[in-house]
């Protein structure tokens, strides 16, 4: 806790291309690949359609539903367990140590974290955790009464304004207020958010982010 009169402040960070330095959804999909799960072809498809939703240029609820049906009815347990494994492996020698030290600045402020992104909770927490981040907003997926996916997301997605509104009501339930937080992002696609915190640093931007930034006057990081 802050002092006695003191604010508590929100920080959100991004997580692919910012907390981690790479996609993490594309190392999945390699993971995938050396697993034998998926073929050139359907590696080839599945990084194509990354690519649009890393730009902005996509149905992304439409594509994650798609990707979804190969889960339907696989058991929320499964998941878990293999990210864990997926994300020692593949993903921990990609998280930006400036990310680290950003993070571990706020904890020392005082302030609340949370890691806002498109990706599900399987994919985030373990980085959150890792992290010491008590927070995560991120896709959801539907589950059935038995605890296994249905293939399909609980709306909406954490994409473009969707993020506002599930980052909105994390900072409701802890008392805090996103137009005093800090956001720390790579995309495009975020800039409904970006539009709504009171202080934003780039990081690692895309093409179109960092003319807006430079031409916002907003700070630009490189993790």
């Amino acid at each position: 806790m802050l002092g006695s009169g003191a604010a508590v402040r929100i920080a959100l960070f991004d997580m692919d291309r910012t907390l981690v330095r790479v996609d993490t959804a594309t190392l999945y999909v390699r993971y995938q690949r050396a697993l034998g799960e998926i073929g050139v072809g359907e590696h080839a498809r599945m990084a194509w359609w990354l690519l649009r939703y890393t730009f902005g240029v996509i149905d992304a609820p439409k594509v994650a539903r798609q990707a979804l049906k190969s889960y339907r009815g696989r058991s929320e347990a499964w998941m878990i367990e293999r990210c864990q494994g997926w994300f020692g492996e593949w993903v921990v020698p990609h998280v930006a140590e400036a990310g680290r030290r950003a993070v571990e600045r706020h904890q020392r402020a005082g302030d609340l974290i949370a890691i806002v992104t498109g990706a599900t909770t399987y994919a985030a927490s373990p980085l959150a955790a890792m992290l010491g981040i008590e927070h995560v907003v991120c896709t959801e997926l539907e589950l059935d009464e038995r605890g296994n996916f249905t293939g399909e997301l609980l709306p909406p997605m954490c994409y473009g304004a969707g993020k506002i509104e599930r980052a909105g009501r994390l900072a409701e339930r802890l008392g805090v207020s996103l137009d005093d937080a800090t956001f720390y992002t790579d995309s495009i696609t975020d800039l409904p958010l970006l539009d709504v915190v009171k202080d934003r640093v780039i990081v690692n931007p895309d093409a179109r982010l960092a003319r807006v930034a430079r031409r916002r006057g907003w700070p630009i990081e490189r993790w």
